[in-house]
């Protein structure tokens, strides 16, 4: 037995809490195990004594942790630690790791390792599972997913390796990074001389690009009929957009979100098209990709042979990816906010020697706006349409979330929230699932996010099946007991849709089709999720009528502005 009471004397446990809060760690958010305890301790003396960061939250489940802590570095863009307990956990954390490497989320991920010594060492084996749950390589696991992973093998690394993983996970492209750490290393005394603090390093400067190639990018541009720009998550850099939309006004050029992961541009500009690259790809002699995975599907669409496509990404090649095919004239390795914002000079610089220029870049704008308006006036309609039918629609429902929302609130959107019914005037309003499309880390990263900006109202919305998919008993109780009001908005419709989309698609005459069985979709009966949102103190109501719906989304957002309590509206919406 360990006495707590052990003076003046610093473990290793310790020593590793207050190097985090040196990095700026505000949450530890931690599924605990055995491998945990002396964690646990150092939190407990941490508590006696006043020490608030990092500030311990207890998650009842690690999908729910690793998506806090993802939705906290979307908003804040500061990596925050999450704790798991050994192989086990690991391997139910896997996916909202998986998910952060895909989208260029920084993120501490550690968890225990099952004690390496039988007897004779403080922290060793005691209990059965510590044999059960070894493994020959426990960051074989994930390795593939992220950035760096590394076994702390003693005390005497520890500040090493801990300022290690946070420059390695905050170096771009960001990333999740892997620290396995041992009981009996967080067990162990620590001298000294290991104590003292670090030199934190600044962030690593962002790349430019160099000034010869962006002249070049600048005269393809000037001299393009039809210039397209494609951008998924540029917006991942709020200070990218406003540079993003002077590029767009400068040479009045069509900008579409493909597919959007961030609020990247007003939707409001003229220059905004929405979200299907085909009418405007098929047709530009220039396209400029920025921050963008996947700008098109090839078997749907593709850009004109003799077009120039220019991609500037700190990875235009997409490394991570096993394969990616898509076509690069020039690829530019740089930060897109740097690299605009030199592009944008030089092409001020450019037009005030070309007078002429002027007029056809005004003719040209006039040209899109007329489009953007009659693409908005149409998804009007099509929103205001389904909003006299019987049953509720997707583009309905998000046409009135819309209504509801203010220009401040965050927007988390796991599927089925309707992009061309979203107006955002403001960067950092809007955060897709991953590329990865892991399901259920919509919750949670509601939950983080709030944490993350306590002023601002967050709205999840999500699909029956991720809601099931996120845990979301352990996510109302994690906002019940840490009072963190957000508000949930299920979009019902009793089926895994984007299954049976794949289906319709694949066997257009098939027999799903021609019998309207589509095995192992419905998702019907559906469950009471008013009433498992309620178990935690939670305001929760059920909608079916689409005239109802208005008034149902204000009751949720007063609970959670006024009340400062979570609330859940389950939307019941047309099954396709």
């Amino acid at each position: 037995m360990v006495d707590g009471t052990e003076g003046r004397e610093e473990r290793c446990a310790e020593v590793y809490l207050k190097l985090l809060s040196d990095y700026g760690v505000d949450y530890f958010f931690m599924n605990p195990g055995t491998d945990t305890a002396p964690l646990n301790e150092v939190f407990a003396k941490f508590a006696a004594k006043g020490i608030e960061k990092p500030s311990l939250v207890l998650v009842p489940h690690e999908i729910v942790a690793t998506s806090m802590a993802y939705g906290y570095a979307l908003v804040s863009g500061k990596p925050q630690v999450v704790m798991v307990h050994v192989t086990v956990g690991t391997a139910n954390a896997l996916g909202g790791v998986m998910s952060a490497y895909r989208a260029r989320v920084p993120m501490i991920f550690t968890a225990g390792r099952t004690p390496i010594t039988e007897e004779g060492v403080e922290g060793g084996r005691d209990i059965s599972v510590h044999w059960g749950q070894e493994s020959f390589d426990q960051g074989g696991f994930l390795r593939e997913f992220v950035k760096w992973d590394y076994e702390l093998r003693t005390t005497k690394q520890l500040r090493t390796v801990v300022d290690r993983a946070f420059r390695v996970a905050t170096t771009e492209p960001q990333g999740p990074v892997y620290l396995i750490l041992p009981r009996e290393w967080l067990m162990e005394k620590v001298e000294e001389n290991e104590k003292r603090p670090i030199r934190i390093g600044k962030p690593t400067s962002l790349p430019n690009a160099d000034i010869g190639k962006l002249r070049d990018i600048a005269r393809l541009l000037l001299n393009a009929d039809n210039p397209l720009i494609i951008t998924s998550r540029l917006g991942r850099r709020t200070d990218a957009v406003n540079v993003l939309v002077k590029l767009a006004e400068l040479l009045a050029i069509p900008v579409i979100e493909s597919p959007r992961y961030f609020m990247n541009f007003p939707t409001e500009n003229p220059l905004h098209v929405g979200y299907d690259p085909k009418p405007y790809l098929e047709k530009a002699d220039m396209v400029l990709l920025i921050d963008s995975d996947i700008p098109w599907i090839p078997s749907n669409t593709k850009p004109k042979e003799d077009a120039k496509i220019i991609h500037i990404d700190i990875d235009p090649a997409h490394t991570p990816y096993p394969i990616w095919g898509f076509p690069v004239d020039i690829p530019i390795i740089a930060d897109p906010s740097l690299a605009i914002t030199s592009l944008n000079s030089i092409l001020e610089e450019c037009l005030s020697d070309d007078k002429l220029k002027h007029e056809d870049i005004r003719d040209r704008y006039e040209k899109i706006r007329e489009e953007h308006n009659q693409q908005r006036d149409l998804w009007k309609k099509t929103a205001q349409k389904a909003g006299r039918s019987k049953s509720i629609d997707f583009s309905w429902l998000s046409f009135v979330v819309n209504e509801v929302k203010d220009e401040d609130t965050i927007l988390f959107n796991e599927y089925d929230l309707d992009s061309t019914q979203i107006e955002l005037a403001k960067p950092g309003t809007y955060f897709r699932t991953s590329p990865a499309a892991w399901l259920g880390s919509g919750l949670g990263a509601a939950i983080g996010g709030k944490m993350a900006a306590p002023p601002r109202t967050v709205i999840a919305c999500v699909g029956d099946g991720s809601y099931m998919f996120g845990v979301p008993t352990a996510c109302h109780w994690v906002s019940n007991k840490y009072r963190i009001p957000f508000l949930t908005i299920i979009f019902n419709n009793q089926c895994y849709n984007a299954v049976k989309r794949t289906v319709r698609r694949l066997f257009p005459n098939g027999w799903s089709v021609k019998t309207g069985n589509f095995a192992g979709v419905d998702l019907d009966p559906s469950p009471n999720f008013a009433q498992i949102a309620e178990a935690n103190n939670c305001h929760g109501e059920t909608v079916k009528d689409p005239k109802e719906l208005k008034d149902a989304l204000i009751r949720g957002l007063k609970t959670v502005r006024e009340q400062k309590r979570q609330a859940l509206i389950d939307v019941i919406c047309k099954q396709p």
